[in-house]
């Protein structure tokens, strides 16, 4: 079964690199009094002719490149085969041959036909104008540490553990052969381990033997590192308020009661996210142009068609 003519991204990139010509005569060539404009064929050879228009080694590889680029990763190596390169090309010439016997017989002159160039002609130089805007939003470093400082409680990061007594009604399980505590008794219970931890005793013993988090109860309570938005927002809250080695007062969740220890805390620098902050921020400074472009476009809406 033959590949179908429109390959998705064949079509723009076809037409980048054949300039969307009206199908007729070959480009002139460069005027002698300025030779290095001129591209010598042995340098850049038409490498495929389709009636009176004539592919580059140059337009090609463009059409390949911007083919490829649309393709999943794993697949852009395939593409560069031999094979593959002749079955773009043969695709290409076939949509060609079609667009010129088109022409001949003035399809493109009839108004479904040109409404459908219009709009494509304007999403091509459209997409061609925000590629510019886009490439051309580099953030400052003005612009980085506005956004690091503006953002700075995202890039602090705290490594706790913690002990959970749970309480009717928690969506956490009950430990086998443990009692179904009530919110007074769980309390009550919470506040006698933080007693013991805070007399000497050892957290980690403790978060074995009572937590009723067993993932981490097994592991002596341990959480690991996290930052803020991963946990709930009273165990969040009081987590990054405490202290390194403070012992938390239960802290009440929908799981339970929990006493919480801040091993460490860390912050990332600025120039640790310098990079995450301009990939961030690089696309919003190009919304923003394009925001200003529009702003600045006088744009009326019939509201007798479209309503207010």
């Amino acid at each position: 079964m033959r590949t179908s003519l429109l390959l998705p991204g064949v079509f723009a990139a076809f037409s980048l690199a054949w300039g969307q010509q009206p199908a007729a005569a070959p480009p002139k060539p460069a005027p002698a009094a300025a030779p290095k404009a001129a591209t010598p064929a042995s340098v850049d050879p038409v490498v495929l002719t389709v009636g009176t228009e004539k592919l580059t080694k140059t337009q090609f590889e463009q059409i390949v490149e911007q083919v490829t680029a649309q393709m999943p990763p794993e697949r852009r190596a395939a593409a560069q085969a031999p094979e593959a390169r002749r079955q773009l090309a043969e695709q290409l010439a076939e949509l060609k041959a079609l667009a010129q016997e088109a022409r001949r017989e003035k399809i493109d002159q009839t108004p479904e036909a040109k409404a459908q160039m219009a709009m494509r002609n304007d999403q091509l130089v459209a997409g061609l104008l925000f590629q510019k805007i886009s490439k051309d939003a580099k953030p400052e470093a003005a612009d980085l540490k506005a956004y690091y400082d503006a953002h700075k409680e995202e890039y602090e990061t705290v490594t706790a553990r913690h002990i959970l007594i749970r309480m009717t009604g928690s969506a956490v399980p009950l430990r086998e052969g443990q009692k179904d505590l009530s919110d007074e008794d769980a309390l009550a219970k919470a506040k006698d381990l933080r007693a013991k931890i805070v007399a000497g005793g050892s957290f980690e013993e403790l978060a074995k033997t009572e937590s009723d988090d067993t993932g981490s109860g097994n592991n002596g309570g341990a959480l690991g590192e996290f930052t803020r938005g991963r946990m709930v927002p009273q165990f969040e809250e009081a987590a990054f308020k405490l202290a390194v080695n403070e012992i938390s007062e239960p802290v009440k969740t929908q799981f339970g009661y929990h006493i919480i220890q801040v091993q460490k805390r860390e912050s990332k620098s600025m120039d640790d996210m310098k990079s995450e902050i301009a990939e961030k921020i690089g696309p919003e400074m190009a919304q923003k142009k394009v925001d200003e472009i529009k702003s600045k476009t006088t744009i009326t809406f019939d509201q007798s068609y479209f309503g207010k």
